[in-house]
């Protein structure tokens, strides 16, 4: 374990330069305090000047390259009377793979610094665990067909124990009680149990019917993209392709793809069908820039942002504006909304990007390496081909040879492609968490929890593992 004055001297060794002040401030949960912008995160270095009352006993954790250190803060000599101004600088640079953070060993609330209360440690999906509990036993319903093997295969991915983290439905029905007056209605957390054709009226049925939807259009193009890629597994089980043949998958994924229009027509919401009709046509766009880029877009970052807008942000962006505008929000709120999917979305894609690299295929529930073995080149090989230039060819050809995704992955750990990838997928956190609290002032001290809910969900993408 590291000391932090060794860190520090290293930090401030490999920084190169004088650490610029810093007073962005985020409150995380209980008793964690982390300061960032991305700004900082692009220039490649970025200081943190916290000052607070210390109590003691307080700790400092850090995680930097996997490793966690922890040292006493310094009290002053008559902190245990009384509380006593303290001050911590610390330098952060790339090499750190997640914010910095401050945080005391209590349990409790701390003290409010720089007249911001820190909150209480707030669990994203337990908040909405009844109602996802609800929502997905009703998708398991939506998807019954009186065809044996249809039905198998369409509900491969949604039996207990296989519906994967649940993700995009916790984030939607969040993101419904942040805009929301109070706490959904104990009957809206009852299984709904009238068909997908019915037409219902009340603001949280309807939102929920866009959690349902959006999960459907996720599971069916996660169908898709195995054939395509010729994949083997997907959470932790054989792929529904490997299982069932490429055209029963095939068709499962046409399937769910129908049974989701006929919930999303049902919504009689011109805009928010079309915004999640766009979702499919931007699925198919992803992927077709995908199988037909020229050499010319394979090293493009540009061109890469914009297929994984396409193939991953997109749904989150329009099913977060589909339920703002569902829930009465207005043009703004309902842009806010879009924004925090958008920049969600492309921060958990180039974290799976970087996981490619560094996770298992135990962990990750599919083959690690699988990118490379399927051609794709990206962040982080983008990145370290600016320092590898010998990895340009080796792109070009999509990998193909024998060697190639070893030498690609060598290359790629010996750069700074997964650190700049992380500083990218940072910059968009930092941007989902702005425009949580750009939203007008919270209606209930629940809906509040929510948004805090939701920067919680941001801030975890950044240090997923799987």
């Amino acid at each position: 374990m590291r000391s932090l004055s060794a860190l520090r001297s290293h930090l401030a060794r490999t920084a190169g330069q004088t650490p610029t002040l810093l007073g962005s401030l985020t409150e995380l949960p209980t008793g964690v305090i982390a300061a960032s912008t991305p700004e900082a995160v692009q220039a490649g270095s970025r200081a943190f000047h916290i000052q607070r009352h210390l109590q003691p006993q307080h700790h400092l954790e850090r995680k930097w390259a996997g490793h966690e250190l922890h040292q006493e803060l310094p009290c002053a000599s008559d902190a245990r009377s009384s509380p006593t101004a303290s001050e911590l600088h610390l330098v952060c640079h790339p090499a750190l793979t997640a914010p910095c953070r401050v945080f005391t060993s209590s349990s409790q609330p701390q003290q409010s610094f720089l007249g911001r209360a820190v909150k209480p440690r707030v669990d994203p999906f337990g908040l909405v665990a009844e109602e996802l509990k609800s929502v997905s036993e009703r998708l398991r319903r939506t998807i019954l067909t009186d065809i044996p093997i249809l039905s198998t295969a369409a509900e491969y991915f949604f039996k207990l124990g296989s519906e994967g983290k649940r993700l995009r439905p916790t984030i939607l029905l969040l993101m419904a009680s942040s805009l929301a007056a109070g706490r959904p209605r104990p009957d809206m957390l009852a299984v709904d149990m009238r068909p997908p054709a019915i037409h219902v009226t009340d603001h949280r049925r309807r939102q929920q019917r866009i959690a349902e939807i959006t999960e459907l259009i996720h599971v069916a193009s996660l169908l898709h993209d195995d054939v395509i890629d010729s994949a083997s597994m997907r959470r932790g089980l054989k792929a529904l392709n490997i299982t069932f043949g490429n055209k029963v998958a095939i068709l499962a994924g046409d399937f769910l793809l129908a049974r989701a229009s006929v919930s999303l027509a049902a919504l009689r919401n011109s805009d928010v069908i079309q915004l999640l009709s766009q979702v499919i046509e931007d699925l198919v766009s992803g992927e077709i820039m995908q199988m037909t880029k020229s050499e010319a877009d394979l090293l493009s970052m540009e061109h890469y942002v914009q297929k994984t807008f396409f193939k991953t942000a997109s749904l989150m962006a329009n099913s977060c504006q589909a339920v703002a505008i569902l829930g009465g929000g207005d043009e703004a709120t309902a842009q806010v909304a879009y924004t925090y999917g958008r920049s969600l979305g492309l921060a958990f894609q180039f974290i799976d990007d970087v996981l490619d690299f560094t996770g298992s295929t135990s962990i990750l529930g599919k083959p690690a390496l699988n990118d490379l073995a399927s051609g794709l080149a990206t962040a982080p090989v983008l990145f370290a081909a600016e320092e590898h230039p010998d990895l340009l060819p080796l792109i070009a050809r999509k990998f193909s040879m024998e060697g190639d995704v070893a030498a690609a992955q060598a290359m790629v750990l010996d750069s700074k492609g997964i650190e700049r990838t992380r500083e990218m997928a940072a910059d968009h956190v930092a941007k989902a968490i702005a425009a949580i609290e750009s939203l007008p002032p919270a209606r209930s001290e629940h809906a509040a929890t929510c948004r805090q809910a939701l920067i919680d969900i941001t801030q975890q993408v950044l240090t997923r593992t799987k």
